[in-house]
């Protein structure tokens, strides 16, 4: 299960590059396309679908290496029980929100889907499409909290805490040398 669980989070990091590729490859038509005078149709909205494809899909990868941005200054000065309830019942927090945002993106891509809603630009786009790449990064965030939240309920230390003590061990090694 859990090579299974790494490979959903390396292949959201992957589809988030590809997506971010998708907008340079884009911007750079654009430009190619204004210096031999003609235009890419709708590149500007592609480009904002591959932005909110790269985000979502960036949400659970960067939640399993432990890049997302936390204020662990406060966190750090706490003592273990209370740091690991703390840290518990912000997983549990976090698991409601992101099964919520999951829920209503699937949602709202199958409703786009039902009522055939299509973009205003340039070339129409069936919304679903773009929203599609939302909810399945939105559904791998979900299962990457939900996962960390079982590794602690489990005793263990949760992916991203383990990067930030990798982290915190390595500034201290960095430091004793200075």
């Amino acid at each position: 299960m859990r090579k299974i669980l790494n490979n959903i989070y390396m292949a959201s990091g992957y589809l988030s590059g590809m997506s971010i590729l998708m907008i340079t490859l884009l911007i750079v038509a654009q430009v190619v396309g204004r210096l031999f005078g003609f235009i890419v149709p709708s590149a500007e909205d592609f480009a904002v679908y591959s932005l909110a494809s790269a985000t979502f899909f960036g949400l659970a990868y960067t939640f399993h290496e432990g890049g997302h941005i936390r204020v662990s200054l406060a966190i750090k000065s706490l003592p273990p029980k209370v740091r690991k309830f703390q840290e518990g019942a912000i997983l549990i927090f976090a698991s409601v929100l992101s099964i919520f945002m999951a829920f209503y993106m699937t949602h709202l891509a199958w409703e786009s889907y039902l009522f055939e809603e299509v973009s205003y630009g340039y070339i129409p786009i069936p919304l679903w499409m773009p929203q599609v790449p939302v909810a399945l990064g939105a559904i791998m965030f979900a299962i990457a909290i939900l996962d960390d939240l079982v590794c602690m309920l489990q005793g263990k230390t949760p992916k991203y805490l383990q990067h930030e003590d990798e982290e915190l061990s390595l500034d201290n090694d960095l430091g004793g040398e200075l």
